[in-house]
């Protein structure tokens, strides 16, 4: 039986000179999350190795692409690259030393996650000298009933979790085409707010750039900030811009398209986009930066979807092949410029493709993603069979059912008796688990479980079965549930809670979030690889 060969192996002074180059390369993170926001490289993307054929083809379209995988001894690394071989990437490399060996070559570990935009936010601010005013002065600019609007740059959910009193959901790309509406007189002074620092900041400054004639500020370290000063937010709130008006729209569209070439966006024509889908030496993506609902009612063909704003704060996990091409679209002329403007800033080569007619949108709802074969034949087990199964067993544990979802979705929800694990830590789970004659894997779809099953057969020497429609189909058929953290086989490192997220953080902990953030620009300068510029 033959060996496979060796993985080949990027060093980091190699990874390094490759983006001080600006050439193409996705440096991949295959810890969970939590672990990720503890420690790594500024342009590192997080790719848990356990969801590796959900998130492949989706996150690196280019077979070619030039790839580095690490972890920080966990021994993910051989599998995970194995796997990329398998899903046909062929470029495919271990980075030498795994973390520690990027941290021995003397180059910055960042904290937290969205870092790239993170320290940006930072970056500009420390740039072009983002005006900002504290809590303390905003809420008395409300109490005293002034000519002022505020504006919150996240996404719609996020603004309904906890909000500024009185303040207006305008998520990020959207803020010029729709802050007339919102403050037509040039007297109105608009506050910008996000939960921290950077999404106000490039929002005020989107403002700015854009040329509006009002006083344009952020609230200076966001909802964070109004908690630390002692003041209330509102929760639930759900006000939202009105229509823009073909004239407000007119204008914007023209402010939005100079600040787009003051930053070096390019223009693309559908026949330069087909050229680019042809390129087998260039990674190209292409995003659709309008809200869901109108991307759900048309969009082109090949377009994915992702909301201007969130595009430019997630770009290190939406396109994590950095040197890539970026193309964007929309259909008023102003959230594709803007989002553009600011990932050029941000180093990207990026384009704005114009031309598009009413008639081009003529794909509805959301395209079909494609995931590769299973290693093996993968046997179903009904709700109904599986119900059976566990009501048969009584006290013996003759079926364990793993359940493969993210820890938060198990926590609120889950079949009674049912494991949480993580794939990427299926061995470890299974020391926690009593043995079982079978077992059945679920998620929400029963998706991402079918890919355990092969490792979990070979691992118990049991049949193995999926649950038809995972925890959805048990849910829809009216069978029982349980909640919180019964049985937890794994530890919940699959998602990073932000300090900013949320109303129940401590008070250290987003302190120690603000004052993380004012140190960026410090650590970029060290790090040098960031190529951000500011218009």
């Amino acid at each position: 039986m033959s060996l496979s060969p060796p993985i080949p192996q990027l060093t980091p002074q190699d990874i390094r000179q490759a983006l001080l180059a600006g050439e193409e390369i996705a440096l991949l993170d295959l810890r969970e999350e939590a672990p990720f926001a503890q420690g790594h490289p500024l342009w590192a993307a997080n790719l848990p190795a356990g969801r590796i054929e959900l998130d492949a083809w989706q996150r690196l379209p280019r077979p070619g692409t030039r790839i580095a995988v690490y972890d920080n001894g966990e021994g993910l690394t051989e599998g995970a690259a194995r796997t990329l071989q398998a899903l046909g990437y062929t470029q495919v490399h271990l980075l030498a030393g795994g973390l520690a060996g990027w941290k021995d070559a003397g180059y910055e570990l960042f904290i937290d996650v969205n870092v790239p935009s993170k320290s940006f936010g930072e970056w500009l601010e420390a740039e072009r000298h983002t005006p900002s005013l504290a809590a303390e002065e905003v809420k008395a600019l409300l109490d005293s009933k002034a000519d002022v609007v505020v504006l919150d740059a996240r996404r719609f959910d996020e603004y309904q979790t906890m909000s500024i009193p009185g303040g207006v959901s305008v998520p990020g790309a959207e803020l010029v085409l729709r802050a007339q509406a919102l403050a037509p007189d040039a007297a109105t002074h608009i506050v910008v707010n996000c939960a921290g620092r950077t999404r106000s900041l490039i929002g005020t400054q989107s403002l700015i750039n854009a040329g509006l004639p009002n006083r344009v500020t952020a609230l200076r370290n966001g909802t964070i900030g109004w908690l630390l000063a002692g003041q209330q937010l509102d929760h639930g709130a759900d006000r939202q811009a009105p229509a823009v008006q073909e004239a407000e729209r007119s204008q914007a569209a023209e402010r939005a398209r100079a600040v787009a070439d003051r930053a070096g966006v390019r223009r693309a024509t559908r026949t330069e986009l087909a050229q680019f889908a042809s390129e087998a030496t260039r990674t190209t993506y292409r995003f659709d930066v309008r809200s869901a609902e109108e991307y759900a009612a048309g969009h082109l063909q090949g377009f994915r979807h992702y909301p201007g704003g969130q595009l430019v704060q997630e770009t290190d996990h939406v396109a994590p092949v950095r040197g890539a091409r970026i193309v964007l679209v929309d259909d008023d002329g102003v959230r594709a410029n803007m989002s553009a403007s600011w990932l050029a800033q941000m180093g990207w080569e990026t384009w704005v493709l114009d031309g598009v007619g009413s008639a081009d949108w003529d794909e509805v709802g959301q395209p079909a993603t494609s995931y590769p074969p299973h290693a093996s034949a993968v046997q179903d087990v009904s709700v109904h069979t599986l119900a059976q199964w566990l009501a048969e067993d009584g006290a013996g544990p003759r079926t364990a059912v793993l359940d493969f979802t993210s820890s938060a979705n198990y926590v609120q929800r889950h079949i009674p008796g049912a494991w949480f694990a993580l794939r990427s830590q299926l061995t470890q789970a299974l020391a926690a688990i009593p043995k079982a004659e079978r077992y059945v894997v679920t998620c929400g779809s029963s998706l991402l479980a079918r890919y355990a099953v092969h490792a979990l057969s070979q691992a118990t020497d049991a049949p193995v079965f999926a649950l038809t429609g995972g925890t959805q189909a048990w849910i829809a058929a009216g069978l029982p549930l349980e909640h919180g953290e019964t049985r937890l086989a794994s530890p919940r490192i699959d998602r990073y809670r932000r300090p900013y997220e949320g109303t129940q953080a401590p008070r250290s902990a987003m302190q120690a979030y603000l004052d993380w953030e004012f140190g960026l620009v410090d650590q970029l300068k060290k790090d040098a690889t960031h190529g951000f510029q500011t218009i």
